[in-house]
């Protein structure tokens, strides 16, 4: 049994596109939160890739307590704790270890874990977890070789990140087994140091327009 606040379905189900956000200064994390926001996006992964990434999920949670927000880039049980104190609702890593695994099915928040094989699905299977993140999905050979993973393990839904984008995000919207996409497309760097946060909306609105 796990102890979840949140079930990792409603993670999926909330928006059809979870962005990929890397915040590297403390001013950028409200308005580009509210502008992925106001372009309809209502699900917010912010990766652990910088110092102040923590920093950001506590301002973000506390300022828009109704928001969905999440850490990515979660590597250990360290950190997954360190994400939840911050006030992250679900986590999601880039790959699984069966620490973290264990670990997370005590916590309060949602582990999205990453996968890339059939073995690694039934590895997280075991283990009661049936929301996967399929990383780096074009990478590990795109939306055909989801689609044949898939196949025998039918009751397992993901969310296929890495590098996508408007161009082949129709490829992963057509399988059964998707249930949203990550992707960083919405986010470009030059519009975030920019300051351009109406672009950012959207291309937001853009990204939901696609995957809906």
């Amino acid at each position: 049994m796990n102890c979840w606040q949140l079930d990792p379905k409603d993670v999926f189900k909330a928006s059809p596109v979870v962005p990929v956000m890397v915040i590297e200064k403390l001013e950028h994390a409200l308005p580009m939160t509210q502008a992925l926001l106001d372009g309809g996006i209502t699900v917010f992964e912010i990766t652990l890739r910088t110092p102040v990434a923590l920093e950001a999920i506590r301002i973000i949670a506390a300022a828009m307590p109704e928001a969905m927000v999440g850490a990515g880039t979660v590597l250990n049980c360290e950190q997954y704790d360190a994400a939840v104190a911050a006030g992250a609702k679900f986590v999601i890593s880039p790959g699984m270890t069966p620490e973290l695994l264990a670990h997370a099915k005590k916590g309060p928040a949602p582990l999205i874990p990453g996968v890339s094989s059939p073995s690694e699905v039934m590895q997280a299977l075991e283990l009661g977890y049936q929301q996967l993140k399929f990383f780096p999905a074009e990478a590990n050979g795109g939306a055909k070789v989801l689609a044949a993973i898939s196949a025998p393990l039918p009751q397992v839904s993901f969310c296929p990140t890495g590098g996508i984008s408007p161009a082949n995000v129709d490829q992963y919207k057509s399988l059964q087994c998707v249930a949203t996409v990550g992707g960083s497309w919405m986010l470009p760097k030059d519009l975030i140091d920019n300051g351009q946060w109406d672009k950012i909306t959207q291309l937001s609105k853009q990204a939901v327009a696609l995957l809906s």
